[in-house]
């Protein structure tokens, strides 16, 4: 029950409000997104108003309040892959996903978004795919890049 998975969470931090940020990852890193139901749970047992809970929440680009894809791909728009034709590629994963960026797949195998920077200038344009980075991306890899991701 996802109850007792952040009472775990929340228990591992003494239920400290310092340790909201921290507590808000675990709960991302567990469920792949911030549930509403957890949200209010920290809010209840650290003893500080929803309204804070939800603004950190929404401040912080790396939590979600929607649930992410199995396989959340990012593709990096920082200057070298943006020169380097990153928004076409953007454009070509939207086609084959038939979904837009901060959208996930009906399936939910797939969640896509653009990000400023991975740090792999010298492979742009860079797509990364969970923790898997693929440089040197064209539109005509794209498919490619997805079938080993399909389920």
């Amino acid at each position: 029950m996802n109850q007792e998975k952040i009472s775990d969470i929340l228990e591992k931090y003494n239920n400290e409000e310092s340790s909201i940020i921290a507590i808000l990852q675990d709960i991302q890193e567990k469920f792949g997104y911030l549930p509403k139901e957890s949200l209010l749970q920290v809010s209840r047992d650290v003893n500080i108003p929803i309204s804070r809970v939800l603004s950190l929440a929404t401040f912080f680009k790396a939590f979600s309040l929607i649930p992410k894809g199995k396989h959340p791909i990012h593709v990096c728009m920082g200057t070298a892959c943006h020169v380097r034709g990153a928004q076409l590629v953007l454009e070509k994963l939207e086609r084959e996903l038939k979904i837009k960026s901060g959208d996930t797949t009906d399936d939910m195998n797939f969640s896509l978004d653009e990000v400023r920077c991975v740090g792999c200038c010298g492979l742009a344009p860079v797509v990364m795919v969970g923790e898997e980075v693929h440089g040197k991306i064209t539109q005509t890899k794209v498919p490619g890049v997805l079938k080993k991701y399909k389920e």
